[in-house]
């Protein structure tokens, strides 16, 4: 009696924990008989499609699904009577639910057979994967993402294994090399190499294995690839490594520099033309300097002479001739001199410093200040600011200005100059880089002004658009614009006949100097 007793309470406790494990559990469970009539919903399987347990239980499980499993359902279980074929029992698949406000979700269904004393039910374990889903669904979008950034880039990216062989070639990268992506995935990296790389290539992974030391891997510089038709070009290659779940690859990213090189070699040979060109005109100018004048002193110490001993005794014509001939030496000299001036501008310049261009104005404004009082000239000006330059050449430039606008004033009436500036700003980004700061410097006149269609002309070397009407050789304008371009900046002008000029230069406000 006691062993039948003790039965019963063993099984009533067995009953009871798995009525709790059941009540439980995170994944509803759901039970029906043959017919798919549901004899039980624990708590999980009611949350999953919305309902309370007694909504469920006494109902078709056809009532969770959507068409066209609803109208269905019943015809699987009848078959799966008849044949024991079954399409989820004892298998488990994805399936689509339906909750009670009609929503439909996924979910994971598993279905057990149990075979009770007096007959069969089954019981299923419902997994709602909707979270799982949303995640497949955004990483499989992430992805599609990133392989379309890859596949749309310009630059080329290739993904290789720690043996060195070829696992991804985007498009670009297939382009670059001129191989198709099937030609080179599976392929040892290496055979987009040049020697000696190419050689070598194995014992520079091998070295990163065994010591860590880092040639390019996060760090990139410049190499050179190896095209299919056996042509060599240089690229920028930066190499970064990833860490997968089970293993190491490494992505090389490839940027063709092939212009830039080209680029940086005209450069370099522009420069070295400039160069050379600079040379001839310091060779030039010292050759004005003593071959050139020695031979026109003595057109000006004999011409001298026939004035002072011989001018008497000649006749009108050869007074006016000798008169001419000095003028016309003078004149030679005067051009000379302006053009080892205009040489000196590069070859004789002086370190850049800090110069008060305040300071460079009133040191100008003494220097002319005859000039300012026989044309009754009136000179109004803004406050200027400090700029690194050389101060010479800042008095070069503010001087030939100044007294331009001096000269080529309207008869009769007085010179009116203003001059004013501004800070520029070309780019938006770090001041401290050279040449990003500006400061505009404008010298407005009243004067006669010009045709703006001569514009480009003003500022080269012997040109003059008043023909001999004003004294001067026509350089210091180009001097100006030598002088503002070694500065960081350059020269225009604006203005109208009769209406006056107005200059405009830039000056960096700062410089290296070499």
């Amino acid at each position: 009696m006691e062993e039948k007793q003790h039965q019963k309470d063993h099984s009533l406790e067995s009953r009871s924990r798995l009525k709790a494990i059941i009540e439980t559990a995170v994944d509803g469970i759901i039970t029906i008989d043959t017919r798919g009539i549901m004899e039980s919903a624990n708590p999980a399987a009611a949350r999953i499609f919305g309902y309370e347990p007694e909504e469920m239980i006494g109902r078709n499980v056809s009532m969770l699904m959507p068409e066209p499993d609803h109208s269905l359902h019943d015809g699987y279980i009848t078959r799966y009577m008849r044949t024991g074929v079954g399409q989820i029992i004892g298998k488990g698949r994805e399936v689509l639910g339906k909750k009670k406000t009609g929503k439909l979700f996924p979910f994971f269904l598993s279905i057990a057979e149990v075979k009770l004393e007096d007959r069969i039910i089954f019981t299923g374990i419902v997994h709602d994967i909707t979270a799982l889903k949303k995640t497949e669904a955004a990483l499989r979008e992430s992805e599609s993402r990133i392989n379309s950034i890859i596949q749309t880039a310009v630059d080329g990216i290739i993904t290789i294994d720690t043996r060195g062989v070829i696992e991804m070639v985007n498009p670009a990268a297939a382009k670059l090399f001129q191989y198709e992506e099937r030609e080179l995935i599976g392929q040892k990296i290496n055979m987009l190499m040049p020697e000696p790389d190419r050689s070598l290539h194995d014992n520079y992974m091998q070295h990163y294995h065994e010591t860590g030391e880092r040639r390019i891997i996060g760090i990139g510089r410049e190499v050179s690839g190896l095209k299919k038709n056996g042509i060599v070009f240089p690229l920028y290659l930066s190499i970064s490594e990833v860490q997968l779940t089970d293993r190491k690859v490494y992505t090389g990213f490839i940027h063709d520099i092939t212009q830039q090189k080209l680029s940086e070699e005209r450069l370099r040979r522009y420069a070295a033309e400039l160069e050379r060109s600079n040379r001839e005109l310091q060779d030039f100018a010292y050759v004005s300097s003593h071959d050139l004048q020695e031979p026109l002193r003595k057109i000006q110490a004999f011409g001298d002479r026939l004035k002072t001993k011989e001018y008497e005794k000649l006749s009108d014509q050869g007074k006016d001739y000798v008169d001419r001939m000095l003028n016309a030496a003078m004149r030679m000299q005067n051009l000379i001199n302006d053009l080892l001036d205009f040489s000196r501008v590069t070859s004789k310049a002086k370190p850049y410093v800090q110069v008060d261009l305040e300071q460079v104005l009133r040191e100008v404004l003494s220097d002319l200040e005859i000039m300012i009082e026989n044309t009754k000239a009136s000179i109004e000006h803004t406050p200027l600011p400090f700029i690194d330059a050389d101060p010479t050449q800042m008095r070069q430039l503010f001087q030939n200005l100044i007294s331009n606008a001096i000269k080529f004033r309207k008869e009769g009436q007085a010179p009116q100059i203003h001059i004013s500036s501004r800070d520029l700003q070309l780019k938006e980004r770090l001041t401290s880089t050279p040449g990003d700061e500006l400061v505009e410097i404008r010298i407005q006149d009243n004067g006669i002004g010009f045709d703006e269609k001569y514009l480009d002309r003003i500022f080269n070397i012997f040109q003059r658009l008043e023909g001999q009407k004003y004294e001067g050789s026509g350089i210091g304008l180009a001097i100006c614009r030598k002088i503002a371009i070694r500065h960081g900046g350059d020269i225009t002008a604006r203005s109208k006949p009769g209406e006056g000029t107005t200059f405009i230069i830039t000056l960096a406000k700062k410089h290296f100097n070499n």
